[in-house]
């Protein structure tokens, strides 16, 4: 009897630590998938570009959770009825729709692009927008999706980019120069849906401008030394 009962109590203390252990890894594990102010990389950029798409964020996407991004956070958690903390936590990312691995996604699929067709474009905002503001290069590669999306241009990048006359970077040899890294998340930025430009299909720098027509569209925004028009 004895020795069955130290085997039930040994038993039971071993159920015991297992049920502590497992309590333990699911806290780490939801500890783990929480994003705050000083978090950064691949997930804070969806979260940006998530909260951008819908509205509440209108900063850079750039992958950092700063202010800006847990006062979006705090305004899309208490319209959603979560609890207001500024915390991207479990109940957040679920309600962001990130709860399924897409907070690992760097996004540069997350459209349906090809590889190739994000480094198309990466090289184009590189060679067009070098030295501009991070938000100029998203513009730049905003821009490009837009004309994709609208009637009066060729419905893909490569179309667009190769569209004579259209880029002056396909004729000023910028084209062929390295492309730098900030570029490449700027592409990604801009098919995840960030758009800086405003919904613009058109921009020039006026200090190296040639066409008068280019003028006469009208204008949504400067950024840097590039004017976004419509």
């Amino acid at each position: 009897m004895r020795k069955e009962r130290k085997t039930v109590v040994r038993g039971l203390c071993l159920i015991f630590l297992v049920n502590i252990l497992l309590i333990g890894l699911l806290q780490i594990a939801a500890q783990a998938a929480a994003y705050r102010q000083g978090s950064s990389g691949a997930p804070v950029r969806t979260i940006q570009t998530k909260l951008k798409n819908w509205g509440y964020y209108d900063g850079a996407v750039d992958g950092v959770y700063g202010s800006g991004t847990a006062r979006a956070v705090r305004y899309f958690q208490q319209r959603n009825g979560l609890t207001a903390d500024g915390v991207a936590g479990p109940a957040t990312l679920d309600a962001l729709g990130m709860m399924g691995g897409e907070e690992e996604d760097d996004g540069s699929s997350a459209s349906g692009f090809q590889s190739t067709e994000v480094e198309l474009l990466a090289r184009v905002i590189s060679a067009e927008a070098r030295g501009e503001p991070y938000s100029g290069q998203v513009a730049v590669g905003a821009v490009i999706l837009n004309r994709v999306e609208h009637p009066s241009f060729p419905n893909t990048i490569a179309g667009v980019v190769y569209q004579p006359g259209a880029f002056t970077c396909m004729v000023d040899g910028q084209f062929d120069e390295p492309v730098a890294d900030s570029s490449v998340r700027a592409a990604r930025d801009a098919i995840n849906g960030a758009d800086p430009s405003g919904g613009a299909i058109y921009y020039f720098n006026p200090a190296t401008a040639t066409s008068a027509w280019i003028w006469s569209r009208p204008l949504i925004k400067t950024i840097g030394k590039h004017r976004f028009c419509s």
